[in-house]
């Protein structure tokens, strides 16, 4: 097996061949065909939020079933599959709410992982997925089966990055019909947060970004209007586009302090602020209770867009094939497992969209 393992907190990323332990009971072996950079992968090598080295990352990743355990049931080898970071039993007081991405049970994998180098040494399954290489064992929960006629660097992008910006707007805020939407950050999160408030029939749809590029990127993909706060006041940009009212929802996909600080001025009455994006750890917000309660807003959290991935990746991949969904239009570039390093650093200075990571 070859994978791209991170040996040290901020070093470029190595190729290494590594052993891949066979598949248990309710696990399953996949063939990687294609797995996108998201910022999580880039955060946890930098070490934002620590974690065990060394380790491969990558979770954003689509697939051919090579294996199944025994104990594996509606998965067989040969299935094209979605592979997440999700592990859900389904049962526990999390799931049952929704909450699938925060799970309550621990599975085999969190605590014995599959990796191990060549001299026996053990190798941290980044994200629960390890999918920066050839294959991945990973457990049931976290496959999702998709049509064969599926291109499966689109399926890819479904696994993390859509799921969480679509997710948030659909699942944690479900946004109505009507009312005026503001994304901030515009990177491949954000943008799907965009087009799933479009998707739901938003008024207004605010991308507010830094970046020029990426706004009218935004434009694509629904916003109705765009906001750089390098040009002024954003809250009150926001204010005047929506006549004078501020927003019902804002949604937070960006790990930066300053873009939440700034969010909770973009609230109207009763309105919903969504934090999305994943800061280091560490990183604190502050807010006026009072105005908050007066003004009976909210604070939601979402991780990986409050999905059941089992029930929401089958219909994104319908709305995809309708011609509904932009997938094809955030792939920025396609790069081998070689070439990964320059792939990440495009993504951190800004550059991209979504890069993908394609295997032969």
């Amino acid at each position: 097996m070859k994978a791209a393992v991170c040996r040290a907190f901020g070093e470029p990323m190595v190729i290494e061949e590594l052993e891949l332990a066979p598949p248990g009971a309710n696990e399953l072996k996949v063939k990687i065909k294609a797995c996108a950079i998201c910022h999580s992968d880039i955060h946890y090598a930098e070490g934002a939020w620590g974690g065990q080295l060394p380790a491969v990352y990558g979770h954003e990743a689509a697939g051919v079933v090579e294996e199944v355990g025994p104990g594996v049931r509606g998965i067989a080898q040969g299935d094209h599959v979605i592979v997440t970071l999700v592990r859900s039993c389904g049962r526990c007081p999390c799931c049952e709410q929704g909450f699938h991405g925060s799970c309550e049970t621990k599975f085999h994998l969190d605590g014995a992982s599959p990796l191990k180098s060549a001299s026996g040494e053990d190798v941290a399954q980044g994200l629960r997925t390890g999918a920066f290489a050839e294959y991945v064992v990973v457990e049931a929960s976290q496959v999702v089966p998709i049509p064969d006629d599926m291109p499966l660097d689109a399926a890819a992008l479904l696994a993390c990055g859509v799921i969480t910006g679509f997710g948030a707007v659909s699942n944690t805020a479900q946004v109505r019909a009507g009312s005026c939407v503001v994304v901030v950050g515009t990177g491949g999160v954000g943008l799907n947060a965009v087009q799933g408030a479009a998707l739901a029939g938003a008024n207004k749809v605010i991308a507010v970004d830094l970046s020029e590029e990426k706004l009218e990127a935004a434009k694509v993909f629904g916003a109705t209007d765009g906001v750089n706060p390098a040009n002024g006041d954003a809250a009150q940009a926001v204010k005047q586009i929506n006549n004078g009212r501020r927003a019902d929802y804002v949604f937070v996909t960006v790990g930066a302090k300053a873009a939440v600080d700034g969010a909770y001025r973009m609230l109207a009455k009763g309105g919903a602020l969504v934090l999305v994006g994943m800061p280091a750890s560490g990183v604190k917000s502050e807010f006026e209770i009072v105005v908050l309660a007066d003004a009976s807003q909210r604070i939601l959290g979402s991780k990986m867009g409050s999905s059941n991935i089992h029930v929401d990746l089958p219909k994104l991949v319908s709305l995809y094939k309708q011609g509904r969904l932009k997938l094809d239009e955030l792939i920025s570039g396609r790069f081998k497992l070689e070439e990964i390093n320059e792939a990440i650093a495009q993504v951190n200075r800004g550059e991209v969209l979504r890069n993908i990571i394609v295997f032969d």
